[in-house]
């Protein structure tokens, strides 16, 4: 999962993002308004986290901009701004959350989970596909009960794959979802992931559609 945080505080930004990398998202950063506004509208994001006290263009107009353009990511907002009022115009102008400063990392951490799971449609952290289980609050896979070990990269390919079950995902996507910005992105890499992933769960969950890309189903699903 890739997140997006626009936050102008360098102490806070590099704590959001130093706790999002350690969660296993891969992480870009804005310190303004328009370098945020140009990321979210030029690059994927599973969700962002978005700061309304943003210098060169207000997180609130950053925001109204996004959802007129149709990028529909869930937006978690920041503000210090603590009155009902605000609260009210962030929600109206598209947020999908709202965190008042100061806040505790790990609320943060479970809001974003929170907004993730209901924008690709599961009700809580544990996710099962066939008889494999994954939890997305401590990023971990079992297969009928039984950890399966898997590193950085093939956890974050898998979870994307488990959140958009039934969907099937291009190469390009799976390589925009799971690398940030400044890393040197090669797709061919997916592939040897996929293989990897699929020896380890030892299950067949992970259909390849040739020229389209990789679809993970329940056994037994056409």
């Amino acid at each position: 999962m890739r997140i997006l945080v626009v936050e102008d505080e360098p102490t806070l930004q590099r704590q959001l993002k130093s706790a999002l990398e350690a969660a296993g998202y891969a992480v870009d950063a804005a310190g303004d308004g328009e370098d945020g506004h140009f990321l979210g509208s030029t690059e994927s994001y599973d969700a962002v986290v978005l700061d309304l006290g943003l210098p060169k263009m207000d997180g609130l107009k950053v925001l109204e901009s996004w959802r007129r353009e149709g990028h529909a990511m869930p937006v978690l907002v920041l503000t210090a701004r603590d009155s009902w009022s605000d609260k009210v115009a962030g929600l109206d102008a598209g947020a999908d959350d709202y965190l008042a400063k100061p806040f505790q990392i790990e609320e943060l951490l479970a809001r974003l989970r929170a907004l993730i799971r209901r924008t690709s449609g599961h009700a809580t952290s544990e996710i099962e596909v066939g008889p494999m289980l994954l939890d997305t609050r401590s990023s971990r896979v079992t297969v009928n009960g039984e950890p399966v070990r898997l590193t950085a990269q093939e956890y974050k390919l898998l979870a994307y794959l488990v959140h958009h079950k039934g969907k099937v995902i291009s190469r390009t996507e799976l390589t925009e979802h799971i690398y940030d910005q400044d890393f040197d992105r090669d797709s061919n890499t997916i592939e040897v992931f996929v293989t990897r992933i699929r020896k380890k769960l030892g299950v067949d969950l992970i259909r390849t559609v040739r020229g389209l890309g990789y679809c993970l189903e329940d056994p037994g699903t056409a």
